[in-house]
């Protein structure tokens, strides 16, 4: 049973800024914007959405394949996914390029402002999906380059792998069209509430009308309040879990979606799916860096997962 991500691998510099942005930011002077935030802390961090969920999915039992790309600094990366017992199998690696790189700051209120250098991941589109893995039962097209979005939709669908459609980032590369073409490919849509609103303002259809078409779902987060799950036309909200700290926020939506697709890998209700996504991101913020460590220790030894496939996690 294995899982195809198709999304960026990237290096994460991670800042905090001790203060506020809505405090430094004037709205009335958007239009000549010069700010400086003093970050007294620094720290480098694996990240890029395909490893944030790969990372995950593989402490929750699911093999993850990742289809990414990685620049000639990215040996470090590639060795700490085999370290997983991942595959590399898919992951190209663009010598005359740097892996892609987020520089994130992030205020008191959890509030992100993030700069991001694409790198190698401009050259994602020239691996292509496998047509003849018999084992991938499930994908998820997550921000990568624009062609490579484009491309690995296109080749999942003609393969016939039912993937999630999660822009993320990425939404505001793609036009209406492009976007309804993505979601007729799909079979789940994954978005956060702000890129829902984005998504139905490009295409001029709403959550229900969405859901009601061919897709089996579509799934929009709402943070610590959790999210809700769209299916035929009704909506049902799935309540957050409560963090047992609040340290880190960047990755905790690449971890909501590990939950997601090991639930529907293993054959649980969209909801049900949910929920366990929602676990894992309040997992997730308790912890320090988009690829924590400790997480893995956390999601084994938790007696209030759910039992998965007779296998507890």
């Amino acid at each position: 049973m294995s899982v195809l991500i198709c999304g960026s691998l990237a290096f994460d510099t991670i800042t905090t800024f001790p203060g506020r942005f809505s405090e430094q930011i004037l709205p009335e002077q958007v239009h000549i914007l010069n700010v400086s935030f003093l970050v007294p802390t620094l720290r480098r961090e694996f990240g890029g959405c395909a490893g944030n969920i790969a990372y995950s999915l593989a402490q929750l039992g699911v093999e993850p394949l990742i289809m990414a790309t990685l620049g000639s600094d990215g040996q470090g990366y590639m060795e700490r996914i085999s370290g997983w017992g991942a595959s590399t199998e898919y992951v190209k690696v663009i010598e005359d390029s740097y892996t892609a790189q987020a520089i994130i700051i992030t205020d008191t209120d959890n509030n992100q402002i993030t700069a991001f250098h694409p790198g190698a991941m401009q050259h994602a589109h020239l691996t292509a999906v496998p047509k003849n893995r018999k084992d991938i039962q499930l994908a998820i097209v997550a921000p990568d380059g624009r062609d490579a979005m484009l491309q690995h939709a296109a080749q999942l669908a003609e393969a016939g792998i039912p993937f999630i459609f999660d822009p993320g980032q990425g939404l505001p590369m793609f036009n209406g069209d492009e976007l309804k073409a993505f979601i007729a490919k799909a079979a789940w849509v994954a978005v956060n509430d702000y890129e829902a609103k984005m998504l139905c303002d490009r295409t001029g259809l709403t959550l229900e009308s969405l859901s009601n078409s061919h897709l089996k779902g579509v799934i929009v987060t709402l943070g610590a309040e959790g999210c809700d799950v769209w299916e035929q036309g009704r909506r049902t909200h799935v309540a957050g879990e409560k963090a047992e700290a609040v340290v880190d926020p960047t990755g905790c939506g690449d971890a909501f979606r590990a939950g997601l697709l090991s639930g529907l890998a293993r054959g649980m209700g969209l909801s049900e799916s949910a929920r366990l996504g929602n676990r894992l991101g309040a997992l997730k913020i308790a912890c320090r860096g988009a690829e924590p460590r400790n997480i893995a220790l956390i999601v084994r030894h938790r007696t209030d997962l759910p039992r998965l496939a007779d296998q507890e996690l």
